[in-house]
Parts: structure tokens; C-alpha cells; sequence
């Protein structure tokens, strides 16, 4: 569900035509001419002989490859040192912080010239030891430098220690009083750190009340504007697209099975809908759907994406040998622009919480009026909104009545802060007490931005004698033009669970209901004037309003 801007690359041919993470950086080394001539060796002196000599070893020395790169270095510490300062892995930490000896330092190389990680993901490994196997003892080449460096160097820095602290059997006095201060200090600074995280998180919850309570004055005023993300910078943009960078949020995604199976249904059970089509794939991430259609018989697919995994897409789309039919453009489709100029089909996963979270169908809607030919069709096309009334006392009492009596004190000020929240969370189908109503339904193909803030009147017919506690949303996609197999998912209490969940609404005070009655009421959704990703929706229901944030 990411988006697009900038860079294009093509894979075309399974070559990059451009991309900052592909450069041969063995081929853009400074190296020298190497077709300088080699002075005569009648015109040398015994002196100048032996400077050249020397010159031609060092130049023979340069083999030290990167560990995450191609960068050749010199020698060992040139290695480390870019390491640091290139990709902010410093070995030296890592060397202290698992306490390892000769072995355990050939592990770590061989491990990450094995499995070849990024230096983000390697970062994010750093609390576990996933080198901790004898298989990374055994080198993928034996002439990797790196393997015959002295880690004893590491340790000399420390109280003149020539191995790890943990590993040593026997320890000098001075040298058990040294370690001694060491941990103290490590011990001073983890409480150090410990308090100062503390802080920030005090800070982050009153950032997050005041901005709540700010969004919630500007939705009172009715000043909420109808802006695209098309309007921000992309300094401005760049939070969203960072947090579909790394590859956890794109698991949950593929691993969500109700969401990728439907796309894949769709597209392999109706291949006239792709077969020799041009299609545009907004917001590729992994690359699954642009491969979906590929497999379904598309002679060209472009997938675009603003967010870091696109390179891996790459990778992945080479590995199963889809770079002739593949091409991946790395920016927003608002500011790239495209190998082609119009496209058969749109495919896109945008959907966010309660459906239009993140806003992403902007971007859809752009890349519809300016690339898809007349004619041709954006999927999913078929999208609705739909309210349930929810019955759960006990979470009504641990969320909002809990602030009524916290250990003998009255914090009921906390629900002002509480209430306006919307929650993201699977709801017991057994807590629903009335049939859903839907609140917006939404054609891709026609539907313009400035009729995705809406205001719907609803009616939730109660099934049983109960209490209302909280409304909920949810949404359901279909693919429904020109399928002869028709395919469709619902993001729904009563359905298979999906990563999107339900989005909570809870009221301040719990509702009366009989089964029977019909509870009306009427709900307002715009974006956010200052984030135009978040959502603000307001409800009226039984002579109560309340306006929720959702972001």
C-alpha cells in the first residue's frame, strides 16, 4: 500500500538502468591508470626501484570488499571505518556487546558474506546472534582478508584486555577492577538511557494530546479541508513512505492471506482482463501483484513505489526471471513519470484502516485521470464503508469507566483524551448487536478526491436487548468489471480476519437498546487539514457528538 517518486528504474532485460543502490562501486573506485607505463629499469636507482616495488604491492593489497557493499579498502580498519560511517554498523560495538573471541568474529564475517543482508536489516538483528552456528565457520571464500584480522584489536581498547572479559579463565586483580568499573559504567548508562526513554515518552504522550486535541478544535470549527497528498512535499511525505520501508509491514501484508489470495484469484480466474495489457501497479511494495499479473499474461507491467523495498523488489522480480516484463520506477506516481503513456489496467492494494486511512487512493485516482486509456479499468473497483452497533460492557468498562476510580482517585478528565482515539482492533463477532448499514460505497473507475469526505446519515437495527458501547467500521472490495469470475473480500467482524481489523469507535456513555429498535444517527469523514493521511470522522448519534481521530 505504498506509493511512488523520482527515480525510475528499469529491469528490464535484468539490468538497472539506474538506482543509488546498484552502483558498481568496484568500478567507480579512483584506482589509477593502469596503463601508466613502468619506468625503465635502467633509468631506476636502487632507491626508486624499491619505491616502485612497494607501490605495486600496496596496489596489490586492495581486496578488502565491504562487508555491505562493493567498496575495496586497503586494509582491515579502512573496512570497519566505513562500515561506521557509510552504514552505521560499528563492528567494534558489535565485537564488545557479544563479547567475541577469534571464532566468534569469523562467524559474523562469514554469516553476513553468506547470507548477504542489508546493513538496515543486519542493524535490526543486533539484539539476537544469528551468526551463533557452527555452518559460519566454514568461509564462501578463503581469500576474505577480514577473516585474518587480530579481534584481539578490538579488545585492546579495553583496559588493555586481548580478549573478551567473559571468555577469560583466570583475571589479574587489576585487570578484575578494571572490568568492575566498566560494568559499573555500562550499568550507570543503561539507567541513564532508561530514564531519558522514559522522558521521551512522557513528551510523546503529551505531543500526542495536544495534536488530538488541536485536530479535534479544527474539526469542531469545521475548517477541515479536502487537500490531496498530492500537495505535500515530499520532505513532508517522507515519515509515511520510511514506515513501508522495512520489509515486517510487508509480511503482515502477504502473509494476510484473505487480502493477497483475493488479489491472485482475481487476476489468474479472469487472464482476458490481462492478457498482452499494459498494466500500472500503484504502490508495487513486494512486487506481488505486478508478478500476479505478469503470471496472468500481461505483456508489460510497471510497478511504482516511494518506499526502500522497491529495491528488493527488484531482486525479487529478477529472481523469478519477471525482469523482462517487469519494470519498477522508485518515486510517488505524482512526480515520476512513466516508460509509457497510457496503460490498459490500474491494479492496486491502497485500502487502509476504514478504508480510506492513509489516502492513498489519491494517488490511485491521479494515476487513473493521467494514465488509464479510455475504456480501460482500475482494480479493485468496487469499495463500501459499513457501520455495526457493539454491545461489549466489559471493554466499555476497561476503557472508558476505568478513568472513573483508579485506585480510590477520580481521572474521569482522562476520557476526554481516550474517547476521541478511534482503535484499531478484531472485535468478538458474539459482541455485534445489529445488523450493518452501509455508509459509502465508492466506484474507482469515477469517483473523484473530493468525494472521499463524506457525510452519510445511518440506521443499525438492533438485534438484541443490550447496551451500545461503541460503534464500528469496516469495508468490503470487490472486483466486479468485466469479470466473468467475480471476486470479493470483506474486512467485516463476521468474516475471516484480515490485518486491516475493525476500527472502533467508543462512546462516552453506553446506549440503551431493545431488539427492534432502530439506532439513527449520522457520521462526517474528511482527511486531516494538517496531515491529509489521518482521518477525522465525526458522530451524532442520541443527541451526543462526538469527532474521532484517526492517525
Amino acid at each position: 500500500m505504498n506509493h511512488p517518486t523520482d527515480l525510475e528504474v528499469n529491469r528490464v532485460g535484468g539490468e538497472v538502468s539506474d538506482g543509488p543502490c546498484r552502483v558498481n562501486m568496484a568500478e567507480s573506485r579512483d584506482s589509477g591508470d593502469v596503463t601508466d607505463e613502468m619506468p625503465e629499469l635502467s633509468e631506476m636507482n636502487d632507491e626508486e626501484w624499491c619505491d616502485w616495488d612497494e607501490d605495486e604491492q600496496n596496489k596489490e593489497q586492495v581486496q578488502i570488499r565491504c562487508l555491505f557493499c562493493e567498496r575495496l579498502f586497503l586494509s582491515a580498519q579502512a573496512t570497519f571505518s566505513h562500515c561506521t560511517a557509510e552504514h552505521q554498523v560499528d563492528m567494534t560495538q558489535i565485537v564488545y556487546k557479544h563479547g567475541l573471541d577469534c571464532y566468534g568474529f569469523i562467524k559474523l564475517v562469514n554469516f553476513i558474506r553468506i547470507t548477504k543482508p542489508s546493513a538496515e536489516y543486519f542493524r535490526s538483528t543486533l539484539d539476537q546472534i544469528p551468526w551463533d552456528n557452527e555452518e559460519y565457520m566454514k568461509p564462501p571464500s578463503t581469500d576474505d582478508l577480514l577473516l585474518q584480522f587480530d579481534v584481539d584489536e578490538f579488545w585492546e581498547g579495553v583496559g588493555g584486555q586481548t580478549c573478551p572479559p567473559a571468555r577469560r579463565d583466570v583475571e589479574s586483580p587489576t585487570r578484575a577492577a578494571q572490568l568492575q568499573r566498566l560494568q559499573e559504567a555500562e550499568k550507570r548508562a543503561e539507567e541513564a538511557e532508561a530514564a531519558f526513554e522514559r522522558i521521551m515518552n512522557d513528551f510523546e504522550k503529551m505531543r500526542q494530546y495536544v495534536q488530538d486535541f488541536v485536530v479535534n478544535a479544527d474539526a469542531r470549527t469545521g475548517t477541515s479541508a479536502t487537500n490531496a497528498v498530492a500537495d505535500l512535499r515530499e520532505d513532508e511525505d517522507s515519515v509515511y513512505f520510511s514506515s513501508y520501508g522495512h520489509y515486517g509491514i510487508h509480511e503482515e501484508m502477504l502473509k494476510d492471506k484473505v487480502r493477497t489470495e483475493s488479489y491472485r484469484d482475481f487476476m489468474y480466474s479472469n487472464p482476458h482482463i490481462f492478457k498482452d495489457k499494459v498494466i500500472l501497479d500503484v504502490g508495487c511494495g513486494t512486487g506481488i501483484l505486478s508478478m500476479f499479473a505478469a503470471k496472468a499474461g500481461a505483456k508489460h507491467v510497471i510497478g511504482v513505489d516511494q518506499s526502500e523495498i522497491i529495491y528488493q523488489a527488484m531482486d525479487i522480480v529478477r529472481e523469478n526471471e519477471l525482469d523482462g516484463v517487469i519494470t519498477l520506477v522508485k518515486g510517488r506516481v505524482e512526480d515520476v513519470e512513466l516508460p509509457v503513456s497510457k496503460v490498459d489496467v490500474i491494479v492496486s492494494e491502497w485500502m487502509g484502516y476504514f478504508l480510506l486511512f492513509e489516502s492513498m487512493l489519491d494517488s490511485v485516482i491521479y494515476a487513473r485521470d493521467k494514465y488509464l486509456m479510455e475504456g480501460g479499468a482500475v482494480y479493485p473497483d468496487i469499495c463500501t464503508i459499513s457501520l455495526v452497533a457493539v454491545g461489549d460492557r466489559k471493554k466499555h468498562d476497561e476503557r472508558v469507566a476505568f478513568w472513573e476510580d483508579v485506585y480510590g482517585f477520580k481521572m474521569s478528565c482522562m476520557k476526554k483524551a481516550v474517547i476521541p482515539e478511534a482503535v484499531v482492533e478484531v472485535l468478538n463477532h458474539d459482541t455485534l448487536i445489529s445488523e450493518p448499514c452501509t455508509i459509502k460505497a465508492i466506484d474507482c473507475n469515477t469517483v473523484g478526491i473530493s468525494d472521499l469526505d463524506f457525510t452519510s446519515e445511518f440506521s443499525l437495527k438492533i438485534t438484541e436487548d443490550h447496551e451500545c458501547v461503541a460503534i464500528s467500521g469496516h469495508f468490503d472490495i470487490l472486483f466486479e468489471k468485466n469479470c466473468s469470475n467475480k471476486v470479493k473480500f470483506s474486512t467485516g467482524p463476521r468474516s475471516t480476519q484480515t490485518h486491516w481489523k475493525q476500527t472502533v469507535f467508543l462512546l462516552e456513555q453506553p446506549i440503551p437498546v431493545k431488539k427492534g429498535d432502530i439506532l439513527q444517527g449520522k457520521i462526517a469523514c474528511c482527511k486531516n487539514r494538517k496531515d491529509p493521511r489521518s482521518l477525522i470522522i465525526t458522530i451524532s448519534m442520541n443527541n451526543m457528538k462526538q469527532v474521532y481521530s484517526l492517525q
